[in-house]
């Protein structure tokens, strides 16, 4: 849509000063590790998020992203992220909340969208998350119980943050068309 503005956050100041400007803040894969000053403005992202912008995290690994003392979590509510991968390409996808916003707009998602994804579906699923979150899709490698969060949306305020362990990194570059229309959900959410 036109009036959809993404940033790709850093800790520039001028940037963050600015947030308003934008209506989607981009976490990407394993900021919080190349960027550790993102701690320092976990306040001026959440009251983004409070104020109606969107979050979206892509993956982190665990040590990264979980909580511990002098390293806040990024995230409003309770999630911890674990080791769990679905390296299966074509492993299945269920939808557990096929009617979510974020599985209809701007984009109906379906199953379809998942065929052709290369290398994985996801890494370093999320363990336990508050249950603020409401997870949308599940799946898992054959004879594997299904991880539940690989899509994790909650309303924060006015706004939503969203947590994905989706691969995104191999299926973007690739190309993959059901890859590029449930990514424009994700940082499409409505205000």
């Amino acid at each position: 849509r036109p009036d959809q503005r993404l940033v790709h956050i850093h800790a520039d100041p001028a940037v963050l000063a600015r947030l308003d400007e934008f209506s989607t803040v981009l976490l990407d894969i394993r900021a919080y590790h190349h960027r550790p000053e993102l701690a320092e403005v976990r306040e001026r992202l959440l009251q983004f998020c409070r104020g109606g912008g969107r979050v979206v995290a892509m993956y982190h690994k665990s040590g990264e992203w979980n909580e511990r003392a002098g390293h806040p979590l990024l995230a409003p509510f309770p999630l911890a992220v674990g080791e769990g991968r679905v390296t299966e390409e074509d492993a299945a996808v269920t939808f557990l909340q096929p009617n979510h916003r974020v599985l209809q707009y701007p984009h109906a998602i379906a199953s379809t969208d998942f065929d052709g994804w290369v290398t994985e579906r996801g890494l370093y699923f999320p363990t336990s998350w508050d249950e603020r979150y409401e997870p949308l899709l599940a799946s898992s490698d054959p004879g594997e119980a299904p991880l539940k969060g690989g899509v994790l949306v909650a309303r924060h305020g006015n706004g939503h943050f969203v947590y994905t362990s989706l691969a995104w990194f191999r299926q973007l570059p690739e190309g993959v068309p059901g890859a590029y229309r449930l990514f424009a959900n994700l940082v499409s959410l409505g205000k």
